[in-house]
């Protein structure tokens, strides 16, 4: 199978548990471009959380926000906030279960609880700042994607409240909260029927259940050796850790580089 494009996750996939881009991945991603393969990313970041590591490997195309918001080559394909009913019914639940949340916007980003141990673990995972404190954010801001915090099973009791929303975990604390309908999935497709690119001709690469729905809908859906065990199991193949050599040993073993 002749490849054309390959799609990468960035947390645990292009970034080691350091959060940095090992120089094996580096070299990899150079590889392909000169090929003449497009790469883009597909991460639950933001744009401007995404960016550095964009920059860093001359990428220009990306699905973010776990699709909500796309963009190829550096013009927007897709742009998708959540509705303001939503956000309402967000905040309300936010107050009646104590939950907190994060509200991730196109510019910006803030949390609703104070110095929150459990935020404050996952945006050391994501190596990068905590949120600001600002409760009212998402009445005054486009907001793409609400980080929501509670343990595994609990958004099933959550989601018959959320109409039009889907829940999508991320961490053992945390789940995105999405528009319905967009996924990294339906980023991935959009992009494919804009380049005129068969799903048979893509690659993508994931570690955690974010990345489910997006493996599946490629030719090669790629699990790293770090990757959560369903998302393992449900991959086309499994490779090595992210700081073991795992996206270039694939590609090689693909003919790709």
């Amino acid at each position: 199978m002749a490849y054309r494009i390959v799609f990468f996750d960035v947390d645990g996939t292009l970034l080691d548990e350091a959060g940095t881009i090992p120089e094996d991945t580096r070299r990899a991603v150079r590889k392909l471009q000169d090929a003449g393969v497009l790469t883009v990313i597909a991460t639950g970041r933001s744009p401007y959380h995404l960016k550095p590591v964009a920059d860093e490997l001359g990428i220009r195309s990306y699905v973010s926000f776990n699709g909500s918001l796309v963009v190829l080559e550096g013009e927007v394909i897709v742009r998708h906030p959540i509705p303001a009913d939503n956000l309402h019914r967000l905040a309300a639940l936010s107050e009646q279960r104590d939950l907190p949340m994060v509200y991730v916007g196109d510019r910006g980003y803030a949390v609703n609880r104070k110095d929150h141990p459990d935020v404050a673990e996952t945006f050391r995972v994501l190596h990068i700042a905590e949120p600001a404190y600002d409760p009212g954010y998402w009445s005054r801001n486009d907001i793409y994607q609400v980080m929501m915090y509670c343990l595994p099973g609990r958004e099933e009791e959550y989601e018959p409240l959320l109409q039009d929303l889907r829940l999508v975990r991320w961490h053992r604390l945390s789940v995105d909260v999405l528009p319905s309908g967009y996924s990294k999935a339906s980023g991935v497709r959009t992009l494919l029927e804009k380049l005129g690119i068969a799903p048979d001709e893509a690659i993508a690469f994931g570690d955690n259940l974010n990345d489910l729905e997006m493996l599946a809908c490629v030719g090669m859906g790629i699990a790293m050796g770090n990757a959560h065990e369903e998302l393992k199991a449900a991959a086309r193949r499994v490779t090595r850790r992210a700081d073991d050599g795992g996206i270039s040993a694939a590609l090689r073993e693909l003919g790709l580089i």
